[in-house]
Protein backbone atom coordinates (compact mmCIF):
# COMPACT_ATOMS: atom_id res chain seq x y z
CA UNK A 1 0.00 0.00 0.00
CA UNK A 2 1.85 2.98 -1.13
CA UNK A 3 1.37 6.42 1.32
CA UNK A 4 -0.81 8.99 1.24
CA UNK A 5 -0.72 11.61 -1.38
CA UNK A 6 0.17 15.12 0.06
CA UNK A 7 -2.22 17.66 0.49
CA UNK A 8 -3.92 19.25 -2.44
CA UNK A 9 -5.98 22.68 -3.22
CA UNK A 10 -9.68 22.08 -2.34
CA UNK A 11 -11.72 20.38 -4.90
CA UNK A 12 -13.61 22.89 -6.85
CA UNK A 13 -15.06 19.99 -9.35
CA UNK A 14 -15.30 16.18 -8.67
CA UNK A 15 -12.06 14.18 -9.90
CA UNK A 16 -11.36 10.71 -9.88
CA UNK A 17 -9.59 11.42 -6.81
CA UNK A 18 -12.30 13.41 -5.20
CA UNK A 19 -14.44 10.40 -6.02
CA UNK A 20 -12.45 8.11 -4.54
CA UNK A 21 -12.00 10.07 -1.58
CA UNK A 22 -16.02 10.21 -1.43
CA UNK A 23 -16.31 6.35 -2.31
CA UNK A 24 -14.19 5.71 1.66
CA UNK A 25 -16.03 8.52 3.35
CA UNK A 26 -19.48 6.56 2.08
CA UNK A 27 -18.44 3.48 2.75
CA UNK A 28 -18.06 3.82 6.24
CA UNK A 29 -21.09 6.83 6.47
CA UNK A 30 -23.09 3.47 4.54
CA UNK A 31 -22.36 1.27 7.76
CA UNK A 32 -22.90 3.88 10.35
CA UNK A 33 -26.78 3.98 9.03
CA UNK A 34 -27.59 0.94 8.49
CA UNK A 35 -26.09 -0.75 11.37
CA UNK A 36 -29.47 -0.64 13.69
CA UNK A 37 -31.95 -1.63 11.39
CA UNK A 38 -29.67 -3.90 9.62
CA UNK A 39 -29.21 -5.81 13.11
CA UNK A 40 -33.12 -5.43 14.01
CA UNK A 41 -33.92 -8.31 11.66
CA UNK A 42 -31.65 -10.37 13.13
CA UNK A 43 -33.04 -9.87 16.75
CA UNK A 44 -35.14 -13.12 16.68
CA UNK A 45 -32.20 -15.51 15.62
CA UNK A 46 -29.26 -13.73 18.13
CA UNK A 47 -31.74 -14.41 20.72
CA UNK A 48 -32.76 -17.84 20.08
CA UNK A 49 -28.91 -18.77 19.84
CA UNK A 50 -28.06 -17.80 22.99
CA UNK A 51 -31.10 -17.58 25.05
CA UNK A 52 -31.35 -13.86 26.16
CA UNK A 53 -34.50 -12.66 27.07
CA UNK A 54 -36.07 -9.48 25.17
CA UNK A 55 -35.03 -7.22 27.84
CA UNK A 56 -31.28 -8.41 27.32
CA UNK A 57 -32.15 -8.43 23.91
CA UNK A 58 -33.02 -5.28 23.16
CA UNK A 59 -29.36 -4.20 24.10
CA UNK A 60 -27.75 -5.49 20.84
CA UNK A 61 -29.15 -2.28 19.53
CA UNK A 62 -29.28 0.06 22.58
CA UNK A 63 -25.78 -0.43 23.10
CA UNK A 64 -24.58 0.93 19.86
CA UNK A 65 -27.18 3.80 20.19
CA UNK A 66 -25.66 4.61 23.69
CA UNK A 67 -22.07 4.46 22.56
CA UNK A 68 -22.64 6.28 19.26
CA UNK A 69 -24.61 9.02 20.84
CA UNK A 70 -22.78 9.10 23.60
CA UNK A 71 -19.69 10.00 22.10
CA UNK A 72 -20.37 12.31 19.00
CA UNK A 73 -19.57 15.69 20.11
CA UNK A 74 -16.04 14.02 21.63
CA UNK A 75 -15.94 12.48 18.48
CA UNK A 76 -16.39 15.70 16.87
CA UNK A 77 -14.35 17.90 18.45
CA UNK A 78 -11.55 14.83 18.39
CA UNK A 79 -11.83 14.98 14.60
CA UNK A 80 -10.93 18.90 14.61
CA UNK A 81 -8.35 18.76 17.38
CA UNK A 82 -6.40 15.81 16.74
CA UNK A 83 -6.81 15.47 12.85
CA UNK A 84 -9.62 14.42 10.66
CA UNK A 85 -7.93 11.60 8.94
CA UNK A 86 -6.02 10.28 11.85
CA UNK A 87 -9.40 9.56 13.54
CA UNK A 88 -11.39 8.25 10.78
CA UNK A 89 -9.13 5.46 9.90
CA UNK A 90 -8.48 4.88 13.70
CA UNK A 91 -12.12 4.56 14.50
CA UNK A 92 -12.72 2.64 11.12
CA UNK A 93 -10.13 -0.05 12.61
CA UNK A 94 -11.90 0.22 15.79
CA UNK A 95 -15.79 -0.98 13.98
CA UNK A 96 -14.25 -3.55 12.07
CA UNK A 97 -12.83 -5.30 15.13
CA UNK A 98 -15.68 -4.69 17.10
CA UNK A 99 -18.27 -5.91 14.35
CA UNK A 100 -15.94 -9.05 14.12
CA UNK A 101 -15.64 -9.89 17.79
CA UNK A 102 -19.48 -9.21 17.80
CA UNK A 103 -19.79 -11.71 15.04
CA UNK A 104 -17.67 -14.48 16.71
CA UNK A 105 -19.48 -13.33 20.12
CA UNK A 106 -19.95 -16.59 22.15
CA UNK A 107 -22.64 -15.02 24.36
CA UNK A 108 -25.01 -12.34 25.10
CA UNK A 109 -22.39 -10.27 27.23
CA UNK A 110 -19.66 -10.40 24.60
CA UNK A 111 -22.34 -9.11 21.81
CA UNK A 112 -23.43 -6.40 23.88
CA UNK A 113 -19.55 -4.62 24.61
CA UNK A 114 -19.05 -4.84 21.06
CA UNK A 115 -22.13 -3.14 19.99
CA UNK A 116 -21.01 -0.66 22.32
CA UNK A 117 -17.91 -0.04 21.02
CA UNK A 118 -18.98 -0.18 17.70
CA UNK A 119 -21.23 2.41 18.38
CA UNK A 120 -18.61 4.65 20.03
CA UNK A 121 -16.12 4.15 17.06
CA UNK A 122 -18.91 4.93 14.66
CA UNK A 123 -18.98 8.66 16.74
CA UNK A 124 -15.79 8.94 15.77
CA UNK A 125 -15.95 8.36 12.24
CA UNK A 126 -18.81 10.24 11.56
CA UNK A 127 -18.08 13.66 12.38
CA UNK A 128 -15.05 12.76 11.04
CA UNK A 129 -15.78 12.11 7.72
CA UNK A 130 -18.23 14.78 7.66
CA UNK A 131 -15.87 17.27 8.48
CA UNK A 132 -13.02 15.84 5.41
CA UNK A 133 -15.88 16.64 2.92
CA UNK A 134 -16.82 20.11 4.13
CA UNK A 135 -12.57 21.03 4.47
CA UNK A 136 -12.11 19.08 1.22
CA UNK A 137 -14.43 20.30 -1.34
CA UNK A 138 -15.27 24.20 -1.77
CA UNK A 139 -18.20 25.78 -1.21
CA UNK A 140 -20.74 26.21 -3.77
CA UNK A 141 -21.55 23.39 -6.40
CA UNK A 142 -18.87 20.29 -5.33
CA UNK A 143 -19.50 20.73 -1.74
CA UNK A 144 -23.02 20.51 -3.04
CA UNK A 145 -22.94 17.75 -4.71
CA UNK A 146 -20.40 15.63 -2.49
CA UNK A 147 -22.90 16.06 0.61
CA UNK A 148 -25.41 15.01 -2.30
CA UNK A 149 -23.87 11.63 -2.65
CA UNK A 150 -22.40 11.14 1.05
CA UNK A 151 -25.69 11.75 2.78
CA UNK A 152 -27.83 9.43 0.22
CA UNK A 153 -25.42 7.00 0.96
CA UNK A 154 -26.67 7.15 4.84
CA UNK A 155 -30.70 7.73 3.73
CA UNK A 156 -29.81 4.91 1.63
CA UNK A 157 -28.28 2.58 4.35
CA UNK A 158 -30.94 3.81 6.80
CA UNK A 159 -33.67 2.67 4.80
CA UNK A 160 -32.61 -0.57 2.93
CA UNK A 161 -30.75 -2.10 6.49
CA UNK A 162 -34.22 -4.27 6.71
CA UNK A 163 -33.43 -5.67 3.35
CA UNK A 164 -29.55 -6.17 3.85
CA UNK A 165 -30.42 -7.52 7.31
CA UNK A 166 -32.81 -9.91 5.78
CA UNK A 167 -30.68 -11.40 3.24
CA UNK A 168 -27.87 -11.99 5.67
CA UNK A 169 -29.95 -13.18 8.34
CA UNK A 170 -31.31 -15.97 6.07
CA UNK A 171 -27.58 -17.28 5.81
CA UNK A 172 -26.71 -16.57 9.31
CA UNK A 173 -27.23 -14.21 11.74
CA UNK A 174 -23.50 -13.79 12.47
CA UNK A 175 -23.03 -12.57 8.82
CA UNK A 176 -25.35 -9.64 10.29
CA UNK A 177 -21.88 -8.41 11.80
CA UNK A 178 -19.30 -10.23 9.79
CA UNK A 179 -20.01 -8.83 6.21
CA UNK A 180 -19.76 -5.15 8.19
CA UNK A 181 -16.33 -5.94 9.40
CA UNK A 182 -15.51 -6.90 5.98
CA UNK A 183 -16.99 -3.57 4.06
CA UNK A 184 -15.29 -1.41 7.12
CA UNK A 185 -11.98 -3.63 6.21
CA UNK A 186 -11.77 -2.05 2.32
CA UNK A 187 -12.72 1.75 3.62
CA UNK A 188 -9.86 1.80 5.91
CA UNK A 189 -7.54 0.27 3.32
CA UNK A 190 -9.15 2.86 0.88
CA UNK A 191 -9.00 5.52 3.58
CA UNK A 192 -4.90 4.74 3.60
CA UNK A 193 -4.39 5.12 0.46
CA UNK A 194 -7.07 8.09 -0.68
CA UNK A 195 -7.63 10.54 2.13
CA UNK A 196 -4.89 12.97 2.37
CA UNK A 197 -2.50 14.32 5.30
CA UNK A 198 -1.81 17.30 6.65
CA UNK A 199 -1.40 18.75 10.26
CA UNK A 200 -4.22 18.38 12.82
CA UNK A 201 -6.19 21.59 13.67
CA UNK A 202 -4.63 21.65 17.21
CA UNK A 203 -2.20 20.77 19.30
CA UNK A 204 -3.25 17.33 20.12
CA UNK A 205 -3.84 16.95 24.33
CA UNK A 206 -3.14 20.47 24.74
CA UNK A 207 -5.61 21.51 23.04
CA UNK A 208 -7.83 19.16 23.82
CA UNK A 209 -10.37 20.45 26.71
CA UNK A 210 -10.45 17.44 29.06
CA UNK A 211 -13.19 18.33 31.38
CA UNK A 212 -15.42 18.95 29.05
CA UNK A 213 -15.28 15.82 26.81
CA UNK A 214 -15.70 13.86 29.88
CA UNK A 215 -18.88 15.97 31.04
CA UNK A 216 -20.34 16.11 27.70
CA UNK A 217 -20.11 12.62 27.27
CA UNK A 218 -21.46 11.56 30.61
CA UNK A 219 -24.51 13.60 29.51
CA UNK A 220 -25.03 12.13 26.60
CA UNK A 221 -24.88 9.13 27.61
CA UNK A 222 -27.31 9.48 30.33
CA UNK A 223 -29.39 10.99 28.22
CA UNK A 224 -29.52 8.75 25.27
CA UNK A 225 -29.78 5.90 27.66
CA UNK A 226 -32.51 7.80 29.71
CA UNK A 227 -34.33 8.27 26.19
CA UNK A 228 -34.35 4.33 25.26
CA UNK A 229 -34.85 2.86 28.95
CA UNK A 230 -37.83 5.35 29.60
CA UNK A 231 -40.74 3.54 27.92
CA UNK A 232 -39.71 0.49 29.88
CA UNK A 233 -38.79 2.33 33.59
CA UNK A 234 -42.23 4.45 33.07
CA UNK A 235 -41.71 8.46 32.09
CA UNK A 236 -43.04 10.02 34.94
CA UNK A 237 -40.80 6.82 37.27
CA UNK A 238 -38.43 8.21 39.58
CA UNK A 239 -35.87 6.83 38.06
CA UNK A 240 -36.59 8.72 34.88
CA UNK A 241 -37.10 12.26 36.26
CA UNK A 242 -34.15 11.65 38.28
CA UNK A 243 -32.07 10.34 35.24
CA UNK A 244 -33.32 13.94 33.42
CA UNK A 245 -32.79 16.14 36.19
CA UNK A 246 -28.97 14.77 36.23
CA UNK A 247 -29.01 15.53 32.18
CA UNK A 248 -30.08 18.83 32.78
CA UNK A 249 -27.44 19.40 35.73
CA UNK A 250 -24.78 18.10 33.76
CA UNK A 251 -25.39 20.58 30.51
CA UNK A 252 -25.59 23.38 33.15
CA UNK A 253 -21.87 22.71 34.12
CA UNK A 254 -20.94 21.60 30.76
CA UNK A 255 -21.99 25.30 29.23
CA UNK A 256 -20.06 27.03 32.71
CA UNK A 257 -16.56 24.64 32.03
CA UNK A 258 -16.77 25.79 28.58
CA UNK A 259 -16.80 29.05 29.33
CA UNK A 260 -14.01 29.03 31.71
CA UNK A 261 -11.92 26.36 28.60
CA UNK A 262 -8.88 27.87 27.06
CA UNK A 263 -9.92 25.68 24.08
CA UNK A 264 -13.54 24.79 24.63
CA UNK A 265 -14.99 21.14 23.28
CA UNK A 266 -18.19 23.55 21.90
CA UNK A 267 -17.78 27.25 21.66
CA UNK A 268 -21.14 28.32 23.19
CA UNK A 269 -20.95 31.28 20.32
CA UNK A 270 -21.90 28.32 17.99
CA UNK A 271 -25.31 27.63 19.48
CA UNK A 272 -26.19 31.11 18.46
CA UNK A 273 -26.82 30.69 15.11
CA UNK A 274 -29.87 29.93 14.24
CA UNK A 275 -29.02 28.12 11.18
CA UNK A 276 -27.30 25.45 13.03
CA UNK A 277 -30.00 25.39 15.45
CA UNK A 278 -32.78 24.83 12.95
CA UNK A 279 -30.54 22.43 11.26
CA UNK A 280 -30.21 20.13 14.29
CA UNK A 281 -33.92 20.23 15.15
CA UNK A 282 -34.78 19.95 11.88
CA UNK A 283 -32.35 16.66 12.07
CA UNK A 284 -33.91 15.23 14.76
CA UNK A 285 -37.40 15.74 13.45
CA UNK A 286 -36.82 14.35 10.04
CA UNK A 287 -34.35 11.20 11.40
CA UNK A 288 -36.80 10.65 14.86
CA UNK A 289 -40.07 10.94 13.02
CA UNK A 290 -38.52 7.72 10.10
CA UNK A 291 -37.69 5.63 12.75
CA UNK A 292 -40.82 5.88 15.04
CA UNK A 293 -42.86 5.18 11.71
CA UNK A 294 -40.46 1.85 10.84
CA UNK A 295 -40.99 0.77 14.03
CA UNK A 296 -45.23 1.11 13.90
CA UNK A 297 -44.86 -0.46 10.11
CA UNK A 298 -42.76 -4.23 11.35
CA UNK A 299 -44.95 -4.10 13.65
CA UNK A 300 -47.89 -3.91 12.13
CA UNK A 301 -47.01 -5.66 8.71
CA UNK A 302 -45.40 -8.93 10.93
CA UNK A 303 -47.67 -8.87 13.32
CA UNK A 304 -51.08 -8.09 12.00
CA UNK A 305 -50.65 -8.63 8.68
CA UNK A 306 -48.20 -11.84 8.89
CA UNK A 307 -45.48 -10.87 7.09
CA UNK A 308 -42.25 -12.37 7.23
CA UNK A 309 -38.44 -9.84 8.16
CA UNK A 310 -38.06 -10.11 3.81
CA UNK A 311 -41.20 -8.89 2.50
CA UNK A 312 -41.23 -6.02 5.04
CA UNK A 313 -37.99 -4.96 4.41
CA UNK A 314 -38.73 -4.88 0.37
CA UNK A 315 -41.92 -3.30 1.41
CA UNK A 316 -40.13 -0.30 3.00
CA UNK A 317 -36.94 -0.64 0.32
CA UNK A 318 -38.59 1.97 -2.01
CA UNK A 319 -37.78 4.60 0.36
CA UNK A 320 -34.29 4.10 0.15
CA UNK A 321 -34.67 3.56 -3.61
CA UNK A 322 -35.69 7.32 -3.97
CA UNK A 323 -33.50 8.77 -1.67
CA UNK A 324 -30.47 6.89 -3.48
CA UNK A 325 -31.86 7.99 -6.86
CA UNK A 326 -32.74 11.53 -6.13
CA UNK A 327 -30.64 12.95 -3.53
CA UNK A 328 -28.08 13.52 -6.09
CA UNK A 329 -29.82 14.52 -9.03
CA UNK A 330 -32.35 16.55 -6.64
CA UNK A 331 -30.92 18.08 -3.94
CA UNK A 332 -27.29 19.69 -4.61
CA UNK A 333 -28.83 21.23 -7.54
CA UNK A 334 -31.96 22.89 -5.31
CA UNK A 335 -29.97 23.88 -2.44
CA UNK A 336 -27.60 26.16 -5.32
CA UNK A 337 -30.86 27.57 -6.88
CA UNK A 338 -32.96 28.11 -3.66
CA UNK A 339 -30.88 27.86 -0.13
CA UNK A 340 -30.79 24.54 1.84
CA UNK A 341 -33.17 25.49 4.15
CA UNK A 342 -35.72 25.56 1.90
CA UNK A 343 -34.90 22.65 0.36
CA UNK A 344 -35.48 21.39 3.47
CA UNK A 345 -39.04 22.86 4.28
CA UNK A 346 -39.84 20.91 0.87
CA UNK A 347 -38.60 17.74 2.33
CA UNK A 348 -40.24 17.95 5.35
CA UNK A 349 -43.61 18.88 4.17
CA UNK A 350 -43.79 16.14 1.91
CA UNK A 351 -43.35 13.82 5.09
CA UNK A 352 -45.84 15.19 6.74
CA UNK A 353 -47.99 14.92 3.30
CA UNK A 354 -46.89 10.85 3.79
CA UNK A 355 -47.73 10.85 7.85
CA UNK A 356 -51.15 11.83 7.26
CA UNK A 357 -51.61 9.05 4.65
CA UNK A 358 -50.19 6.81 7.25
CA UNK A 359 -52.85 8.50 9.45
CA UNK A 360 -55.65 6.28 7.08
CA UNK A 361 -54.27 2.79 7.95
CA UNK A 362 -56.67 0.31 8.56
CA UNK A 363 -56.33 -3.63 8.98
CA UNK A 364 -56.54 -4.83 5.28
CA UNK A 365 -54.76 -1.21 4.10
CA UNK A 366 -53.83 -2.31 0.32
CA UNK A 367 -49.80 -1.65 -0.09
CA UNK A 368 -50.26 0.06 -3.83
CA UNK A 369 -53.44 2.20 -2.46
CA UNK A 370 -51.57 3.66 0.76
CA UNK A 371 -48.64 2.13 1.64
CA UNK A 372 -46.46 2.42 -1.21
CA UNK A 373 -47.37 6.37 -2.00
CA UNK A 374 -46.23 6.58 1.76
CA UNK A 375 -43.08 5.34 1.36
CA UNK A 376 -42.68 7.07 -1.88
CA UNK A 377 -42.75 10.18 0.01
CA UNK A 378 -41.03 9.69 2.62
CA UNK A 379 -38.28 9.28 0.25
CA UNK A 380 -38.47 11.70 -1.38
CA UNK A 381 -38.73 14.14 1.66
CA UNK A 382 -35.12 12.20 2.77
CA UNK A 383 -34.19 13.08 -0.98
CA UNK A 384 -34.58 16.72 -0.27
CA UNK A 385 -33.94 17.11 3.46
CA UNK A 386 -31.44 14.39 4.67
CA UNK A 387 -28.65 16.07 2.41
CA UNK A 388 -29.34 19.71 2.86
CA UNK A 389 -29.66 19.47 6.61
CA UNK A 390 -25.63 18.57 6.83
CA UNK A 391 -25.18 21.59 4.25
CA UNK A 392 -26.83 24.38 6.92
CA UNK A 393 -25.19 22.89 9.33
CA UNK A 394 -21.27 23.02 7.81
CA UNK A 395 -22.47 26.93 6.16
CA UNK A 396 -23.20 28.02 9.90
CA UNK A 397 -19.90 27.78 11.19
CA UNK A 398 -16.26 28.47 10.15
CA UNK A 399 -14.05 25.62 8.66
CA UNK A 400 -12.43 24.97 12.25
CA UNK A 401 -15.77 24.21 13.51
CA UNK A 402 -16.47 21.83 10.91
CA UNK A 403 -15.67 18.53 13.08
CA UNK A 404 -18.09 19.91 15.60
CA UNK A 405 -21.10 20.84 13.00
CA UNK A 406 -20.93 17.47 12.02
CA UNK A 407 -21.08 16.35 15.81
CA UNK A 408 -23.79 18.25 16.43
CA UNK A 409 -26.13 17.52 13.90
CA UNK A 410 -25.33 13.60 14.09
CA UNK A 411 -26.18 13.92 17.59
CA UNK A 412 -29.64 15.42 16.74
CA UNK A 413 -29.30 12.07 13.99
CA UNK A 414 -29.05 9.62 17.08
CA UNK A 415 -31.00 11.91 19.81
CA UNK A 416 -33.82 12.68 17.33
CA UNK A 417 -34.65 8.23 16.74
CA UNK A 418 -33.84 7.77 20.79
CA UNK A 419 -36.86 10.41 21.60
CA UNK A 420 -38.83 9.61 18.43
CA UNK A 421 -38.63 5.78 19.15
CA UNK A 422 -39.15 6.16 23.12
CA UNK A 423 -42.87 8.26 22.83
CA UNK A 424 -43.88 5.90 19.79
CA UNK A 425 -43.37 2.54 22.10
CA UNK A 426 -44.99 4.31 24.81
CA UNK A 427 -48.22 5.83 23.20
CA UNK A 428 -48.33 2.07 21.42
CA UNK A 429 -48.17 0.41 24.62
CA UNK A 430 -50.52 2.55 26.64
CA UNK A 431 -53.46 2.02 23.81
CA UNK A 432 -52.61 -1.48 23.07
CA UNK A 433 -54.58 -4.62 24.10
CA UNK A 434 -55.34 -8.58 23.48
CA UNK A 435 -56.43 -8.55 19.67
CA UNK A 436 -55.90 -7.12 16.41
CA UNK A 437 -58.36 -4.50 16.46
CA UNK A 438 -56.81 -3.49 19.86
CA UNK A 439 -53.67 -3.68 18.32
CA UNK A 440 -54.54 -1.62 15.59
CA UNK A 441 -55.54 1.27 17.70
CA UNK A 442 -52.23 1.37 19.89
CA UNK A 443 -50.32 1.38 16.17
CA UNK A 444 -52.54 4.15 14.71
CA UNK A 445 -52.38 6.60 17.92
CA UNK A 446 -48.56 5.69 17.58
CA UNK A 447 -48.19 6.94 14.22
CA UNK A 448 -49.32 10.74 15.53
CA UNK A 449 -46.42 10.83 17.06
CA UNK A 450 -44.07 11.10 13.74
CA UNK A 451 -46.56 13.46 12.56
CA UNK A 452 -45.76 16.12 15.26
CA UNK A 453 -42.09 15.63 14.99
CA UNK A 454 -42.57 16.28 11.47
CA UNK A 455 -45.11 19.59 11.75
CA UNK A 456 -42.34 20.46 14.46
CA UNK A 457 -39.70 20.31 11.67
CA UNK A 458 -41.72 22.17 9.21
CA UNK A 459 -42.67 25.21 11.61
CA UNK A 460 -38.66 25.27 12.39
CA UNK A 461 -37.63 25.86 8.75
CA UNK A 462 -40.33 28.07 7.71
CA UNK A 463 -38.28 31.34 8.99
CA UNK A 464 -36.49 30.42 5.54
CA UNK A 465 -39.64 31.16 3.18
CA UNK A 466 -39.38 34.47 4.76
CA UNK A 467 -35.86 35.72 3.29
CA UNK A 468 -35.01 37.43 0.00
CA UNK A 469 -32.06 34.93 -0.36
CA UNK A 470 -31.26 31.73 -0.17
CA UNK A 471 -29.65 30.32 3.30
CA UNK A 472 -25.46 30.28 3.05
CA UNK A 473 -23.84 31.96 5.59
CA UNK A 474 -20.28 31.95 3.97
CA UNK A 475 -17.55 29.97 5.71
CA UNK A 476 -13.85 30.63 4.86
CA UNK A 477 -13.14 28.65 2.10
CA UNK A 478 -9.57 26.27 2.96
CA UNK A 479 -6.55 26.44 0.85
CA UNK A 480 -5.78 22.83 1.67
CA UNK A 481 -7.69 19.87 1.71
CA UNK A 482 -9.09 17.59 4.41
CA UNK A 483 -7.12 18.19 7.67
CA UNK A 484 -6.14 14.26 9.13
Amino acid sequence: MSAPPPPTAVFTTLTPRAYGILAVLCGALFLDALDVSMKGVALPAIGTAFGMPTSALQWVITGYVVGFGGFLLLGGRAADVLGRRRMLLASLAVFVVASAVGGAAPGGPVLVVARFVAGVAAAFSAPAGFSVITTSFAEGPARNKALSIFTATGATGMALGLVIGGLLTELDWRWVFFAPAVVGLVAFLGGVRVIPRSAPAGRGARDFDIAGAATVTATMLLLVFTLVEAPTAGWASARTLVSLVAVALLLVLFAVLQRRATTPLVRLDMLRSPALVRANIGAMSLIGAWIGVLFVMTLYLQELRGWSAMETGLAVSPVGLVAAVLSTRIAAPLVGRFGAERVILAGLVSDVVAYLLLQLLAADTGYVALLLPSFLLIGLGFSLAYGPLTMAAADSVPVADQGVAGGLVNTSFQVGPALGLSIVTAVNAANTGEGSAAALHGLRLALVVPLIFAVLGVLVMLPALCRRRPLVAPSPVPQEAARG
